[in-house]
């Protein structure tokens, strides 16, 4: 086998928030970890931690080549039983809180004016008091040589990290896993890399799926669901962070769905792309 699956359950100890979208002074999170938030972060850590490994951009190359990530969710202990898509109201009662804030004009000793704006995040805690983790899947490459397990704890997610949001210490795992039952989906062990995942009975996407490779194909392997640009802003060079924005990828969006036995191979980034072929052929 070329790669292995592992479990891995963050504890979240502060407000994350995840880019998403504006609707007038409120800036959204999305519901879940990206795994391009997960990679820059890897990338982030262990360029850092470990300068001998090189530059951002090398780093980064090598993270996706030898690790490939699904998204992560939120959850109240080690499962995942409350998806955004299904009831979004009930999982932003449980899950979600937001921060407001503005600038100051010091020559007014007042709020400056139009400043005011409100921040979505996902909360630490739930309504009810509960810890909230965030549960997802790593796989890596057969070879692998980065020391991605030595900075599982050190990691920051999203955005708004000069606050301290986004802090996260690892609470279960890695655990070698199966691979029978991840997010709905199973794993084709006998593909290559990257992993190749198989949907099971009333599996949802758990990742953004590149519309373009499944348009026009037949109904055992489509997708439906809302489509979206995907993009995102990197950083390739140390004290330039965010300055490259990526390409527009239109995707499916989580949540889609799609029948039982379609395949997907876990891109860069923990994109989704097309897979030819079904579980049964």
């Amino acid at each position: 086998m070329s790669w292995k699956s592992y479990r891995v359950i963050f504890r979240l100890y502060s407000p994350l928030h995840i880019g998403w979208r504006k609707l007038g002074n409120l800036q959204q999170t999305r519901h879940y970890v990206t795994g391009k938030v997960l990679w820059g972060a890897f990338t982030a850590r262990m360029t850092r931690d470990l300068p001998e490994l090189g530059n951002y951009e090398c780093v980064g190359a090598r993270v996706n080549n030898e690790l490939a990530f699904s998204y992560f969710y939120p959850a109240v202990g080690e499962r995942v039983n409350a998806w955004p898509w299904d009831d979004p109201d009930e999982f932003a009662w449980h899950y979600l809180g937001s921060y407001a804030s503005t600038s100051l004009d010091y020559s007014r000793n007042a709020a400056e004016e139009g400043s005011l704006h409100e921040t979505e995040f996902i909360a630490p805690t739930t309504r009810e008091g509960k810890p909230v983790n965030l549960v997802g899947y790593i796989f890596e490459r057969t070879g692998c040589t980065l020391p991605w397990r030595s900075v599982l704890s050190k990691l920051q997610l999203g955005g708004e990290r000069g606050y301290g949001w986004g802090r996260v210490k690892l609470a279960n795992g890695p655990q070698k896993y199966d691979g029978k039952a991840l997010f709905g989906w199973r794993t084709d062990e006998k593909d290559g890399w990257p992993p190749v995942l198989i949907a099971g009975e009333n599996a949802r996407l758990s990742a953004h799926a590149l519309a373009t490779e499944f348009a026009g194909r037949k109904p055992l392997q489509g997708v439906h669901g809302e489509i979206e640009p995907l993009v995102g802003r990197e950083t390739i060079f140390a004290g330039r962070f965010g300055v490259n924005v990526s390409e527009a990828r239109v995707c499916y969006s989580p949540g889609g769905k799609v029948a039982a036995g379609m395949k997907i191979r876990i891109g860069d980034y923990g994109i989704w792309e097309a897979r030819r072929g079904t579980a049964e052929g």
